[in-house]
């Protein structure tokens, strides 16, 4: 099984990418954020017409997520529990032959001064404690999607540069250091150790031409689903092409 993670930063203006990519990749599930459209707007009809079944949790003009399968998606969980109150389109849930997907699309948290950070940090109190709800059903499960954090200083091309960034801050480390202890492995690292590695370059500068990025795209497995694990890896051709999203898709691959 096939499975990749990707910001698309707007299906509805990266759509040709977007679709190119499906039909070479061929992704068995593809976890996508910032959809950036309503659920009436997604172009599920495109994306159908390749074989895949769509969950879809929309939001007019900002974040949003969706799981595409080529299998059943049941069981669906749209909204990561644990605060009513929150109408941000960041997560949805799903279970696909077995294993229990989830889309993440994790808020930024920048400026770190405003609020934006206290909520970056109690969404992802949130996570954790859903992520520990799900490692107690001992079933497999891929928490999946843009965490906004870069986990150390060989995930981004200039630490010093990046120090004051919510994304590095050592709370939010902290907190996404506290979901791998609960059980859960970085699929990339197991089959890719070498540092400055990257899923996301800035727009500005230069920073794809000079592969000035960050690695803030994850994908964390539960011991069950760590055991079908048999390879990981980035995908940089999207980010190479005209109208490219910022991110860039990040890949498994998951023993039946």
């Amino acid at each position: 099984m096939k499975v990749a993670t990707w910001n698309v930063n707007s299906i509805k203006a990266r759509l040709p990418n977007v679709l190119d990519w499906l039909d070479g990749f061929q992704p068995d599930v593809a976890l996508l954020q910032e959809t950036k459209t309503i659920d009436e707007n997604f172009p599920r009809l495109e994306i159908e017409e390749r074989g895949y079944k769509v969950l879809i949790h929309g939001q007019k003009s900002y974040n949003g997520v969706a799981i595409l399968s080529k299998h059943p998606i049941e069981d669906p969980l749209i909204g990561l529990p644990g605060d009513d109150a929150d109408e941000q389109a960041r997560y949805a849930e799903g279970t696909i032959n077995g294993i229990r997907f989830a889309t993440i699309y994790l808020p930024n948290g920048n400026p770190v001064e405003t609020e934006k950070f206290p909520y970056k940090l109690g969404w992802m109190k949130r996570l954790k404690a859903r992520a520990g709800e799900l490692l107690a059903s001992e079933t497999p499960v891929v928490l999946a999607g843009d965490y906004n954090v870069i986990p150390t200083d060989v995930d981004v091309h200039d630490p010093e540069a990046w120090a004051s960034d919510a994304l590095c801050q050592p709370e939010s480390r902290a907190a996404f250091r506290e979901i791998l202890h609960l059980g859960y492995v970085d699929a990339y690292r197991v089959y890719n150790t070498a540092p400055h590695r990257y899923s996301f370059w800035d727009y500005q500068g230069g920073a794809w031409q000079n592969d000035h990025g960050v690695r803030i795209d994850h994908l964390l497995l539960s011991p069950q689903a760590a055991d079908r694990l048999s390879a990981s890896g980035i995908d940089s051709a999207p980010r190479g092409k005209p109208k490219a999203s910022d991110h860039t898709p990040v890949w498994i691959e998951l023993a039946a």
